[in-house]
């Protein structure tokens, strides 16, 4: 049974930095695809960072490069994604999402079948 958890999200000033984690169980991480997504009220999820476990490339969006940066443990467990010098604009739900299979499309929403509860961050001073 694959099981995604997450935690790690709270209440940050701008400027701030959190650490999400997403503690993954049921399935073979280091052979899977992984990505954080994030919706922010009234608009679509998208995704954040993205990578196949196996690759050395990351994928991050415009919006947070430099900022976030996604790794997993050597356990090959669990993926974190820390988030430094935080913007009002980074506020909203983070979800992990994780596939078992390679698929090069591993940014997009619908190529994911598992995925964490979510995670609430807000940014406010």
């Amino acid at each position: 049974q694959v099981q995604l958890v997450e935690s790690g999200g709270g209440l940050v000033q701008p400027g701030g930095s959190l650490r999400l984690s997403c503690k993954t169980s049921g399935f073979a991480l280091r052979e899977s695809v992984v990505a954080w997504f994030r919706q922010a009220p009234g608009k679509e999820r998208e995704a954040v960072a993205c990578k196949g476990v196996s690759s050395e490339n990351t994928y991050y969006s415009d919006s947070v490069q430099g900022r976030f940066a996604l790794s997993i443990d050597n356990a090959k467990t669990t993926v974190f994604l820390q988030i430094d010098n935080l913007e009002p604009g980074d506020t909203g739900v983070y979800y992990c999402a994780a596939e078992p299979y390679w698929t090069s499309e591993y940014c997009l929403t619908i190529r994911y079948r598992f995925w964490g509860q979510g995670t609430q961050v807000t940014v406010s001073s």
